[in-house]
């Protein structure tokens, strides 16, 4: 059972943003062939992260530990450009400082700004001055965060990014839990494994598919797992998948952060395989505090449960909407360029 004082209207976008107050800015530059994606909560919302990649890059993850003392988050990065890419932080700080977003102390306002990085280095383009092109498009990305619709495939996180056999890209899915409660999920999809099943154009997630989202293929018919090792891509630092998941229920920390261990299975749902020992698979999780619970843990169950569906779906979305890989790109092509025929 939920209660909530006042009723909560639920859009139908099928994006993060259907969490109200939840905003996401994206950008990308086409020649480092890379970008990101800023998430900016409404303030006072709780967050929490989990990290089961075992090469994960962040930054003020440890700040959002249960243990630690501030709550509240005001901004998430994802980005491409491995290292390079946490540049981007500091100019979501400096644009949210502009705006007197921030944790106060006295008189001063200090915006907590956490970040996760993806590996997109290899597929050519300009790499020189990295960091400087991610503060530009740090700052690019907030200036046009909405709280409406935004792009997926290959925008922002997800521009530069890659499966083992295919253009990899942004993907969010939201979910109603009941007629209240609201999930949402972002992801920037860029693992070492696959998304579709084999050889075939058939996602791992089908089984989790709403309205045709990513093709309505279900499964393949009359499909074996194929013996023998997984396809991987060329190398085994050369992966990650990110990804943030809202809610508008009122969670403490420590249910933020159950929040988003659970979510976490919703990458082993839809990428083979999955947290390998130099991903950085990130799970962020956000609280608005909108609907208060009345049960903390069957809520708190059904809630996680929605998160890691969103999650999957997102994933296959990502890839499902990622444009045709230019001609120039070291990179595999996208889903509709490899299944064209068939589509």
């Amino acid at each position: 059972p939920i209660s909530c004082c006042f009723p909560i209207m639920v859009p139908s976008r099928n994006l993060i943003t259907d969490v109200a107050g939840v905003a996401v800015g994206s950008a990308h530059d086409a020649t480092i062939r890379s970008g990101l994606t800023v998430v900016v909560p409404p303030q006072g919302c709780i967050a929490a992260v989990d990290i089961r990649g075992g090469g994960p890059g962040t930054l003020e993850t440890a700040a959002l530990a249960l243990d630690a003392t501030v709550e509240e988050l005001h901004g998430i990065v994802l980005s491409g450009g491995s290292a390079f890419g946490l540049a981007a932080s500091a100019g979501v700080r400096d644009w949210l400082a502009e705006h007197g977003v921030g944790f106060a102390i006295r008189e001063a306002r200090v915006p907590i700004v956490s970040q996760a990085i993806l590996f997109d280095l290899l597929n050519g383009g300009e790499k020189s001055r990295l960091s400087e092109a991610y503060s530009k498009l740090a700052k690019e990305a907030c200036e046009t965060a909405t709280e409406e619709a935004f792009a997926l495939g290959s925008a922002g996180a997800g521009y530069g990014a890659t499966t083992a056999n295919l253009r990899g890209g942004l993907g969010s899915a939201s979910v109603a839990v009941d007629d209240q409660l609201v999930v949402g999920a972002l992801v920037a999809a860029n693992p070492v494994g696959t998304v579709t099943m084999g050889d075939t154009r058939h996602f791992w997630a089908h089984a989790l598919e709403r309205d045709g989202e990513f093709g309505g293929l279900g499964a393949p018919p009359d499909w074996v797992h194929p013996r023998g090792p997984p396809p991987l891509k060329g190398g085994p630092g050369e992966n990650t998948t990110l990804a943030v998941v809202a809610t508008n229920a009122r969670l403490d920390k420590r249910q933020a952060r159950r929040l988003a261990i659970v979510a976490q299975t919703g990458l082993a749902r839809a990428i083979h395989p999955v947290h390998t020992p130099l991903d950085g698979d990130t799970v962020y999780a956000l609280a608005t505090g909108n609907v208060p619970l009345e049960d903390p843990v069957y809520s708190l169950a059904l809630i996680g449960s929605a998160a890691a569906d969103a999650v999957s779906r997102a994933i296959a979305r990502a890839i499902y909407e990622a444009a045709d890989t230019p001609e120039d790109w070291l990179a595999p092509p996208a889903y509709r360029q490899r299944f064209a025929a068939a589509l």
